[in-house]
């Protein structure tokens, strides 16, 4: 009976207890930034592909847009919390797959930053989407070459994935400037 009171009384004291944490507009507006991302990432999962890896990469016009209007810690955030939310969402979390996104957006984001630090007059979103699309499919052949598939035919890839580099990375470049001249 004793015990009883105790864990009683325990969980009342508990149940007392609230936790606020403050946000911003600004935390609300990277959080619908970073919702919408995942929309576009869950929409581009269902759609197939002719040629497996080869994706538009759409959400990646999204980090673009956070990387102009909030910086590069910011967009780093939407970015890699895309790839994490994505990947729980599609069951996918620490699978091959998730390895792939993940280390793709992780050479995306390090092209970006080191780009980033270059002279601003030299690139504009379309080159910086081009650069990332490069950076990204770089990080995915190098871990499908070294874990995946360790074999030298990978190299035979590398043409088709830098042209869909070149297609999808210009294409998305081209929107997220036109976002960007928008505001």
């Amino acid at each position: 009976m004793i015990r009883s009171i105790i864990k009683i009384s325990t969980i009342k004291a508990f149940s007392k207890r609230t936790i606020a944490i403050r946000t911003t507009s600004e935390d609300h507006q990277i959080a619908q930034l970073t919702a919408l991302a995942i929309g576009l990432h869950m929409i581009e999962a269902i759609i197939p592909s002719p040629l497996p890896g080869v994706k538009p990469g759409v959400a990646n016009i999204v980090t673009l847009y956070v990387l102009y209007q909030y910086g590069f810690k910011t967009a780093a955030w939407v970015s890699l919390l895309r790839v994490f939310a994505s990947s729980l969402l599609l069951g996918q979390f620490l699978s091959p797959t998730f390895i792939l996104s993940l280390s793709g957006a992780l050479f995306s984001l390090g092209c970006l930053w080191i780009a980033q630090k270059l002279p601003s007059n030299h690139f504009s979103a379309i080159s910086l989407s081009i650069l990332a699309a490069f950076a990204h499919i770089a990080g995915q052949l190098l871990i499908v070459r070294f874990w995946l598939i360790p074999h030298t035919g990978i190299v035979y890839l590398i043409p088709i994935f830098c042209l869909a580099a070149l297609v999808f990375g210009l294409i998305n470049g081209l929107i997220t400037l036109k976002l960007i001249n928008k505001q």
